[in-house]
């Protein structure tokens, strides 16, 4: 690869993981207005990351965060394949077993928002997403 498609690729991955990390923002206020706890932030285990872990009720909701553009590679939810569901179980797993939470009601959504303009996006929040297998 040469210098300029590197440089091109790594900023590309720099405004990817801003657009990424504005998205996760928005998604935790969104959740917090619609009366959602957000407990955690990013947390990390041995099988991977979960964008937000927050409580609805007596639910603990692991949220799958997914911001794009735009729409031209699909909408940001259809990106949650079942490899991503897979691994969303497996760091649910360990959260509720870290945490003594052995039994407790576990559910999985997914945030997807679409950034429409500057400032700008749609927001879409697919309650239970997927189940566990």
């Amino acid at each position: 690869m040469a210098v300029k498609e590197r440089e091109g690729a790594a900023r590309r991955g720099v405004r990817n993981r801003e657009l990424g990390r504005r998205g996760e923002d928005a998604a935790a206020k969104f959740l917090h207005r619609h009366g959602y706890d957000v407990v955690e932030r990013n947390w990390t285990c041995f099988a991977g990351e979960a964008d937000i872990i927050a409580r609805d009720g007596d639910t603990l909701v692991f949220v799958e965060v997914k911001t794009r553009r735009g729409t031209d590679h699909g909408f940001p939810g259809e990106a949650v394949g079942p490899a991503k569901r897979e691994r969303y179980e497996r760091i649910a797993l360990a959260y509720a077993t870290e945490r003594g939470m052995d039994g407790a009601l576990v559910r999985f959504d997914v945030v997807s928002i679409v950034v429409t303009s500057a400032g700008r996006a749609v927001v879409r929040h697919h309650i239970n997403a997927f189940d566990a297998l």
